[in-house]
C-alpha cells in the first residue's frame, strides 16, 4: 500500500543518494513476508528489505546504516550528521521512533499520513494512552527541533524524515501541534525525496472498496 515509514526511511535514503533501484512490492495483507521464499530475502521476515546483488538486508535502519557506509559522503549525499555526538543523536531519534509511541502509530496510522482522509474512516478521538504518548512526543520534538522549525541539526539528515513520519500521523488526523513542530514536519514534507514516496502511485484504499 506504500504506507510504511520504514520503506519510506529507506526510499528516502536511496532516493537522496541518488541510487538507482527498483521496488518490488510485498503484500503483507497476504501473509507474502512469511513465504520460505521472502524469508531467503529478509532475515527477520519484514519489509522493507534492501538486495544488493547477492546481499540482502532487512530493518530499516539497519538499511541506512549500509548504504551511508557503501555510498558515503562526499560522492553521495549524507543521510546522518558527520559530527559523532549529532550521528549519535540522528541514530537515538531513529531508533526511538521505530520502538516506542506504540499507541500513536496504532490510533493513527500511516493510512491516514498517505491517502486522503476522506477515503478512509473517521479516526476516533485519541484514548488516555495515546494522549500520554502524544504528550511524550510533543515534549521530545521540541526539546529536539529548532525553534524555527528548521532541520534538527542544521542540515537536513534521515532522522528529519523519520521524526516528522511521526509528527505527521498528528498533522493529517489534526491533532494540535506547537507551531515549530508543525511547521518543521510541513517543511520536511515538501522535501523532494519524501514528496517522491508520498504522492507514489497507490492503490485504491480497502475503505473504498467496501
Amino acid at each position: 500500500m506504500w504506507t510504511s515509514p520504514y520503506v519510506l526511511s529507506c526510499f528516502v535514503g536511496l532516493t537522496e543518494k541518488k541510487l538507482p533501484f527498483d521496488v518490488q512490492t510485498v503484500a503483507l495483507h497476504s501473509g507474502v513476508q512469511r513465504s520460505a521464499s521472502y524469508r531467503q530475502t529478509s532475515l527477520t521476515a519484514r519489509v522493507p528489505a534492501l538486495v544488493d546483488g547477492d546481499f540482502s538486508l532487512s530493518e530499516s535502519s539497519a538499511i541506512i546504516e549500509y548504504l551511508e557506509d557503501k555510498w558515503p559522503a562526499p560522492a553521495h549525499a549524507a543521510l546522518l550528521p558527520r559530527d559523532l555526538q549529532q550521528r549519535a543523536r540522528a541514530r537515538q531519534i531513529m531508533a526511538w521512533v521505530r520502538s516506542d509511541l506504540l499507541t500513536i502509530r496504532e490510533e493513527r496510522s500511516a493510512e491516514y499520513v498517505f491517502y486522503p482522509t476522506e477515503t478512509l474512516p473517521p479516526c476516533a478521538p485519541l484514548s488516555p494512552v495515546a494522549l500520554k504518548a502524544v504528550e511524550k512526543l510533543v515534549g521530545f520534538a521540541e526539546r529536539v527541533v529548532p525553534a524555527d522549525g528548521g532541520a534538527l541539526f542544521g542540515a537536513w539528515c534521515i532522522a528529519d524524515t523519520d521524526l516528522a513520519m511521526m509528527l505527521q500521523r498528528l498533522v493529517k488526523t489534526n491533532e494540535p501541534l506547537p507551531a515549530p513542530l508543525r511547521t518543521f514536519a510541513d517543511r520536511e514534507w515538501q522535501r523532494p525525496s519524501v514528496q517522491a514516496y508520498v504522492t507514489a502511485s497507490r492503490p485504491p484504499h480497502r475503505a473504498a472498496l467496501t
